[in-house]
């Protein structure tokens, strides 16, 4: 649809189109439920640290292109919380799964504990960004959470910490999973089934007219001047 730009000074004859697109954030939340299950399943010594090699294979196989998908997609439906979010992942279970396939089965690596804490620290940007999508703020939350704990498990070698951080791992994947099904839910329905707490800014998303929802569509990133 075209949006007509009604700021005080505009050309009346400037028009942007908006194309539409489907919600990446299903895609890249599935992604994040099978590395993160997977990986917990590492930790907490129900898979052999020979697995390991699989798991990697199957994170660099599945999830990081996935994600990565939907990082892009993010940005084109004009949502930079979940192309920053996705992109983040990305990259960080890039890392996992290189890390996974180049050490011996079972070692733990203070390179790779370092690189998960940045990583949890970053992640904090689009979790405190996300707050008119309470489910989608949780879920990047507790990936921030999962990320720093797999980390200080990495960097003290404790088994405490790995198991911790295996079963933040599986809630992980758990609330991964349902943001998924009710993002995709409201997708295909076009009203909101299970809560994912749209509050603020966010929460007449499904019910306000379009050109409310648009109307300041000329001052957002890729229409205006200067990002």
């Amino acid at each position: 649809m075209s949006v007509v730009e009604e700021r005080p000074g505009a050309d009346p004859g400037v028009r942007i189109v908006v194309r539409p697109l489907g919600n990446p954030l299903p895609l890249g939340f599935l992604a994040l439920t099978v590395a993160t299950f997977a990986v917990a399943m590492l930790q907490l010594q129900v898979l052999a640290p020979s697995d390991g090699r699989v798991v990697a294979l199957g994170i660099l196989g599945l999830t990081v292109p996935l994600q990565l998908i939907a990082c892009v997609l993010g940005f084109l439906a004009r949502d930079p919380v979940a192309g920053t979010g996705m992109g983040i992942l990305a990259g960080t279970w890039a890392g996992v799964a290189l890390a996974l396939l180049s050490s011996p089965p079972g070692t733990r690596s203070l390179g790779l504990g370092v690189l998960l804490l940045c990583s949890a620290v970053a992640m904090l940007v689009p979790t405190a960004a996300a707050s008119s999508k309470l489910a989608g703020m949780v879920v990047m939350g507790l990936s921030a959470a999962r990320f720093a704990l797999t980390g200080l498990a990495q960097l003290t070698g404790a088994p405490a910490w790995f198991t911790v951080a295996g079963w933040t791992g599986v809630v992980l994947g758990a609330v991964a999973a349902y943001a998924a099904l009710a993002f995709e839910l409201e997708d295909v329905r076009h009203a909101s089934v299970l809560p994912v707490g749209r509050r603020a800014m966010g929460a007449d998303t499904m019910t306000a007219p379009a050109q409310v929802q648009l109307g300041s569509v000329g001052r957002e990133a890729g229409v205006r001047q200067q990002l």
